[in-house]
């Protein structure tokens, strides 16, 4: 009787790996440089293109938990709604006398109940969709925030915290070196540890999880956790950049946050796509934004783009060309 041997891992072939939805994104991101550097002299300034991405790396850090909910088939729409909390409560104490350092502690703190919050609820009510729960504590997180500042704002922060979002570390923004940091974090939970593998798994089928012995209440109350730790690093660099607070900030987040993980190939189905796409998402839209603002182009022609960039998104890796489809939305 002939031998069957069976693979613990696909191979990886030339055409297999070019055919994947990261390389797609990098084309259209190699595109759209030459295409701005054509228009503009002043697109392929390297300080100019460093110093952009402040404007948008902010919001970057949510993405990649964003990246692991999504991942679960889950969805949070509550984290600009996370980030204001945050950052008011940041303002108002310190505003009261408490030490900035504390302060900024108590930001994170802050963020991440909001997040274990979102976790449990989420692992309790099953009988509810994510977007639900979400949803009211989006409502609820921010109306706290209002209730505790109103319409007024907070700051007059010491200087050293307003470098935090505008510093330098020699050539190179902080925010990107913190940013880095956090993306091989994740990065590396994703793809390398069993907690990743749980994720994917949880993902692709929930109940079969259960059945296995994975823990999927726990699993979801530390991605969902996670969530709120990021929305509480936004909210610290956010706030540094802007100088104060108010109960507005950050309004929209959640919108190009989604965006940007959904763009970068990361299935909404769940326990599909990688988080390198998601994170190539969001220097694309990042510089995307970056381009057309050199151009004084309207805010909405910038919606547009980016809807089309998501149709894009959703019809691309199911398209058969000469019957071979791109890898999207795999591990």
């Amino acid at each position: 009787m002939k031998q069957r041997i069976i693979a613990d891992k696909k191979e990886l072939t030339l055409k297999s790996f070019f055919f994947q939805w990261e390389w797609l994104l990098i084309l259209i991101f190699i595109v759209m440089t030459i295409i701005n550097g054509s228009l503009t002299p002043y697109y392929l300034n390297a300080d100019n293109l460093i110093g952009a991405t402040m404007a948008f790396l902010d919001k970057a850090f949510i993405v990649l938990p964003m990246a692991f909910i999504i991942i679960l088939a889950d969805i949070d729409i509550s984290v600009a709604s996370t980030v204001a909390l945050a950052s008011v409560v940041m303002g108002v104490l310190y505003n009261s006398g408490v030490p900035m350092v504390l302060a900024m502690v108590i930001c994170l703190l802050v963020g991440t109940l909001c997040g274990f919050i979102n976790g449990v609820l989420v692992a309790k009510f099953k009988e509810l969709s994510s977007m639900i729960i979400t949803l009211s504590t989006m409502i609820l997180y921010r109306g706290i925030a209002y209730i505790i500042l109103k319409d007024q704002s907070a700051g007059k922060f010491p200087e050293w915290f307003t470098s935090i979002g505008w510093g330098y570390v020699g050539p190179v923004p902080f925010i990107l070196i913190v940013f880095i940091i956090c993306a091989v974090i994740f990065t590396f939970i994703l793809n390398k540890t069993a907690f990743g593998r749980r994720v994917y798994a949880i993902g692709s089928n929930p109940i079969a999880s259960r059945f296995t012995g994975i823990q999927v209440d726990k699993t979801k109350i530390i991605v969902f956790t996670l969530a709120g730790l990021m929305a509480g690093v936004t909210a610290l660099f956010l706030t540094s950049r802007m100088g104060s607070t108010r109960p507005n900030v950050a309004t929209g987040y959640e919108l190009d946050i989604i965006t940007m993980v959904v763009l970068g190939g990361i299935s909404t189905a769940g326990g599909k796509g990688r988080i390198y796409g998601a994170i190539i998402a969001v220097f694309l839209i990042g510089f995307l934004r970056y381009g057309l603002g050199l151009f004084n182009v309207n805010a909405q022609v910038l919606l547009v783009i980016t809807g089309l960039l998501l149709i894009v998104a959703v019809i691309i890796p199911n398209l058969n060309i000469k019957k071979v489809k791109f890898k999207s939305f795999k591990n």
